[in-house]
């Protein structure tokens, strides 16, 4: 490890912020040079390296922009900030741990994880609709309480107290994130939903007292003895305001002057809205226009419900690949930190990458990072996600007699030419890239089950028997974070005139609903994971206790015994296994990187959670396609060989593999017998130098199968003694 420190630095081929700089643009025009300069390398770290999902999110600050078209009255959603509007026109929304529709995502997936409960069972609908109006309110109480609290306490203090001053800073905080949403319409939305279902219907759901209006009333006992609940008195609203003068009022007036003072266009209704939302005054008897009010309400969740619609359908290809991040990072769940996964995200799509042009540059840099005897910043793995999988014709329809899926512009996926292209770079850089199809209901756990992988098989056919081979890692199936036949979100209910003021409507077609459409994470993002994961000793010692803390997890085969239960991911079980059909044929054809949600269990604990079950990549052997180690293995073998003999000088590889007890094969003999190890019990290393091609040939042997390795010889001046 003190030659080799990182065996896991992985790179991300794809785009997350075009706003953001990229490999591309940073390397810049390489002619005539070979590599780029350490400066270089370090400004590339600076823009595009990250070591964790919460960098990620602060370097990529993945945005969806938004802005309103009054030709058809609606809010447009891009990836892409819009050329040609003015920026005062056009919204920025962060797609972060704030976002109430990731927060949600990441909400379930924890959930699920520790429930360990199949996607079959697992009630989706009771985290989804973590984003109606009503669930956005239940947050902005909890703030509310919070800055009350807060507010309660700097009033009790006085001037100039130290104590008093550090509430100040975190009241400043709290009313900073509160007024980012005073501009944004859109933002306001659910509070006014939600603040006129308050003051029309006290605040009832459906559930409670059926949306009917509320009268507050006393309880009195009439002239001849019976029970009737009357009218309270209304009082003066002044006198009201002023028990609670000391806390609310105050706040009141900090909220109205904010809110004059940051918005551009301000408006008394959202001015009210913003203080009745935040300081809810006691109840004020206000003359109220029922009719205006129930026809604003349905206005607000019409308009609401179709713009978070276009919202989800726009933001989802970059919620998948945000998601896909975090499931890089969070496979290494492991207390004491070793040897971190790192990641370099090239902000750039790959069909941008592999153009003719931008080929150099790519090469430049990994020739820079992967060629030298340096190794703190070489690039061991590649994630490729979203290769395009062509399915069978569908039936032609001339006339539509149900209501068919609408025809939905496909996410656009890489073409296999593209990732061909990036093959035949990286291979020259010992890169192995994991990919996986585009995700869908077609490439899920589900859909392998019933139809199993033939389909994949067939579509890298072309990456068989081509020098890449080795290199290229295809990864099935998908992950799904929510199914499409799961993925309805009730927004809220229309409301009605009724002779006492306003109810909910409990029609059917007056509940509005909008569908997610599905979410899926590629498999390639946690195949990654898990084999950068393992390579750090710290994280193998948490399964095994045969682990030498000297060597990376190179050799480390997740196949073999029960390695893959020990080491496995942080997904939860999907479905209940393939049938045995399913798995014979994933057995004779050895193919994939592929993952297993079955029922197994180790030392008498239930595994509730998905495992490797397959490690491959598209190099043929004897028994259909070769382990993802083996590839690892040489190339480490290779790294270590070209440092310890000086670039292969013949004197020294024949040091290299003595039988000296010092030389670096004796002592990786003598450090057998630990899941880690770099030569196992059943392999060898053997040497032959050719003389006249000046190439050593060097034969690996795993379990009885020979990998050879060969490299060119630098000849030295003195003749060598074996």
């Amino acid at each position: 490890m003190e030659i080799i420190n990182q065996t896991n630095r992985t790179m991300l081929f794809e785009e997350i912020n075009p706003e953001k700089l990229d490999l591309i643009t940073i390397v810049g025009d390489v002619k005539g040079i070979d590599s780029l300069s350490d400066e270089k390398i370090k400004e590339i770290n600076e823009h595009l390296l990250v070591r964790s999902f919460d960098e990620f999110l602060d370097k990529f600050s993945p945005t969806v922009y938004s802005f309103f078209n009054a030709a058809n009255q609606k809010v447009m959603y891009t990836l892409k900030k819009p050329e040609g509007i003015p920026d005062d026109m056009i919204s920025e929304i962060m797609v972060n741990q704030h976002n109430d529709f990731l927060k949600m995502l990441f909400t379930l997936i924890d959930t699920k994880r520790s429930q360990g409960i199949t996607n079959v069972d697992f009630k989706f609908e009771n985290l989804l609709d973590m984003i109606s109006p009503k669930k956005v309110m239940d947050d902005i109480r909890q703030v509310r309480k919070e800055i009350h609290y807060l507010y309660g306490q700097y009033e009790k203090l006085d001037d100039g107290d130290p104590k008093k001053l550090d509430m100040g800073d975190k009241l400043n905080g709290m009313f900073e994130e509160a007024s980012q949403n005073y501009n944004n319409v859109m933002a306001m939305l659910p509070l006014a939903i939600e603040d006129i279902k308050t003051r029309l219907l006290l605040g009832g759901t459906q559930e409670e007292n059926g949306g009917e209006a509320v009268q507050i009333g006393m309880l009195t006992i009439g002239e001849s003895g019976e029970l009737k609940i009357i009218e309270a008195p209304k009082s003066d609203s002044q006198e009201l305001m002023l028990l609670d003068e000391n806390s609310s009022n105050g706040l009141t007036e900090v909220f109205e002057e904010d809110y004059s003072s940051i918005t551009e266009s301000p408006s008394n209704y959202v001015k009210d809205l913003v203080v009745r939302t935040f300081v809810p005054l006691p109840a004020v008897q206000t003359e109220v226009n029922v009719e205006q009010e129930i026809q604003n309400y349905n206005t607000y969740l019409e308009f609401y419900k179709n713009a978070k619609d276009d919202f989800v359908k726009t933001v989802k290809p970059l919620v998948e690949k945000i998601l896909g991040v975090k499931m890089f990072f969070d496979q290494y769940a492991t207390k004491n930190k070793g040897m971190l996964p790192t990641m370099l995200v090239a902000n750039a799509k790959l069909d941008m990458l592999v153009k003719s042009s931008n080929i150099p540059r790519l090469e430049t840099f990994l020739n820079t990072v992967n060629s030298k005897n340096d190794f703190s910043d070489t690039i061991w793995f590649g994630i490729v996600p979203s290769i395009e999988l062509e399915t069978a014709g569908k039936v032609k329809v001339t006339r539509q007699r149900f209501q068919g899926n609408e025809k939905v512009v496909k996410q656009e996926g890489y073409s296999m030419e593209s990732l061909s292209m990036l093959l035949q770079v990286v291979k020259d850089y010992k890169i192995q890239v994991f990919f996986n199809f585009e995700s869908s209901e077609d490439t899920t756990f589900n859909s392998m089950a019933t139809s199993g992988i033939d389909k994949y098989i067939d579509k890298c056919a072309p990456l068989v028997r081509r020098e890449y081979s080795e290199f290229a890692i295809p990864c099935v199936p998908n992950f799904t974070i929510i199914p499409k036949e799961k993925s309805g979100v009730i927004i809220d209910s229309k409301m009605l005139k009724t002779e006492n003021g306003a109810a909910l409507s409990k029609e059917k077609e007056d509940i509005l609903k909008l569908w997610i459409e599905g979410v899926y994470v590629g498999a390639a993002y946690v195949a990654a994971g898990l084999v950068a994961a393992y390579q750090c000793p710290e994280y193998l010692r948490e399964a095994f206790k045969t682990v030498n803390k000297d060597y990376p997890g190179v050799r480390f085969d997740i196949e073999a015994g029960d390695n893959s239960l020990r080491t496995v991911t942080t997904m939860a079980k999907e479905i209940t296994g393939f049938t045995n059909k399913i798995k014979d044929s994933i057995n004779r054809k050895n193919f994939g990187f592929i993952f297993s949600s079955e029922n197994a269990q180790l030392q008498d604990k239930d595994i509730r959670r998905i495992t490797v079950y397959k490690a491959r990549s598209m190099a043929l052997s004897e028994d259909g396609f070769d382990s993802i180690y083996k590839t690892l293995v040489s190339t480490y073998i290779e790294r270590i060989l070209r440092y310890q003999t000086g670039d292969f000088k013949h004197e020294n590889i024949v040091r290299f593999f003595s039988n000296n007890p010092s030389s670096q094969k004796s002592r990786w003999l003598g450090s057998r017998g630990f899941v880690n190890s770099i030569i196992h019990d059943g392999d060898d290393m053997s040497y032959v130098i050719d003389e006249k091609s000046n190439m050593c040939h060097i034969d690996l042997v795993f379990n009885g199968n020979v990998k050879n390795l060969e490299v060119m010889i630098t000849k030295g001046t003195s003749p060598v003694k074996a």
